[in-house]
């Protein structure tokens, strides 16, 4: 008979890793609270654009259930992972409202036996301090009665290069049983596993990942921006460095940071620092560089425009190519700030059908030449590899915050 395992919390992290576990000859439960996603899937449609309609279809090994409505098939399961998003509150600080709640939900129905992999990416200790003292309020006890483990989520949406079969998992256990039990489920998942010696290193990896990435970024935003007022073609600067073979990794410029990780998780880390008296000045830096982004692409759009010129076409409104996820997109803050500032708006973008700014809904509209030569400027901030580009060349001026039209000129 198939191993069963459950899946808390369908996106972007969730449900291609329920997938992945079904294909792997394991009966699979997905759970979610948004009962949209649940009807989605059992319409053999997904929302996700790194999952095909058809996979979903054909999967047999994978069923999809409301959270309180699935409870009955979660208790049969063998493991369970958590995959709930971690976002911030306005204050940029953590908000582990979903994590919580998805550890109220075990504490109330895990029984015996289960092992519990949590994946959310969050700061170091949060398995221990904030998660484990949910769940000793049941009757059972960890490693002895069910078995808890932390292993950070490596998924790169719209990334086609790496399937997440393949890509090194580092895990982790709550005691040497809980460990060997996760270690024993994910070998039999991934092609390569990584144990660490406590939650806490696998935590803080998790954050490292993206505090690198954040601070790498801002740095390149901020080359980007001097080399233009010292007239250098920055991209061209980076594409020679990049010949280099080693001891240099490309990173690129564009109008900010958005999505799940890379702008959350070093504020997650700057939290847990502040909470034991200590700071990092070049982290503090690189997010204010990035915070600061969209209101420098604001100030290039008004160097273009006269006092007359008033529409704007933006091209692109996802966090990043190839995605129709909006969370944290510096394209929202741009558009918001425009639009504040008095300016008439317009959007295409073939993964975004409509976006709420400034509290009212925008349509997406086709990339034609007719919309962009009656723009007074077009703003790139989204490279969607799928966008007809040459016809943004139509427009009277062009402020391209990705590169992507010097790229496909050369």
């Amino acid at each position: 008979m198939n191993k069963k395992v459950a899946v808390i919390g369908l996106g972007y992290v969730g449900l291609p890793l329920a997938l992945l576990f079904a294909k792997k000859n394991y009966s699979v439960v997905g759970l979610d609270i948004d009962a949209r996603k649940i009807e989605a899937l059992k319409q053999g449609e997904s929302y996700i654009p790194d999952v095909c309609n058809d996979v979903i279809k054909s999967e047999k090994n994978f069923q999809a259930y409301e959270l309180k409505k699935g409870i009955s098939a979660f208790q049969v399961c063998d493991y369970v992972v958590v995959t709930v998003p971690t976002p911030i509150t306005e204050n940029h600080n953590p908000d582990l409202g979903p994590v919580i709640s998805a550890s109220t939900f075990l504490k109330e129905h895990m029984v015996k036996g289960q092992t519990v992999i949590y994946e959310s990416s969050t700061y170091p200790g949060t398995l221990e301090e904030v998660v484990l003292p949910i769940l000793k309020e049941s009757d059972l006890q960890a490693g002895v009665d069910f078995y808890l483990a932390y292993s950070p989520e490596r998924v790169d949406p719209a990334n086609k290069s790496y399937d997440i079969e393949y890509i090194p998992k580092v895990i982790s256990g709550y005691s040497k049983n809980c460990l060997y039990h996760v270690q024993m489920f994910y070998e039999s998942i991934f092609q390569q596993v990584v144990p660490v010696s406590s939650p806490k290193v696998a935590e803080m990896c998790k954050l490292f990942e993206n505090i690198q990435r954040l601070v790498n970024i801002s740095l390149v935003n901020e080359t980007n921006e001097l080399c233009e007022e010292l007239g250098i073609d920055f991209h061209e600067v980076l594409q020679a460095a990049s010949t280099k073979p080693f001891g240099f990794t490309p990173y690129y410029p564009g109008p900010g940071i958005g999505g799940h990780c890379i702008p959350v998780d070093p504020l997650y880390f700057l939290w847990k620092l502040k909470q034991n008296g200590l700071t990092s000045e070049l982290i503090e830096a690189a997010h204010h560089i990035n915070e600061e982004m969209p209101n420098k692409v604001i100030r290039r759009v008004e160097k273009q425009l006269a006092a007359n010129e008033k529409r704007v076409f933006v091209v692109g409104v996802a966090y990043k190519k190839d995605v129709n996820d909006m969370r944290e997109s510096p394209a929202l803050a741009v558009c918001e700030g425009l639009l504040a500032k008095g300016y008439e708006l317009a959007y295409h973008d073939p993964y975004i059908d409509s976006a709420i700014l400034n509290k009212q809904t925008y349509f997406s509209v086709p990339l034609t030449k007719e919309e962009v030569e009656k723009s007074d400027v077009v703003l790139v901030l989204t490279d969607h590899s799928q966008i007809d580009w040459p016809i943004v060349r139509y427009a009277k001026k062009v402020v391209d915050t990705r590169g992507i039209l010097n790229e496909c000129s050369r």
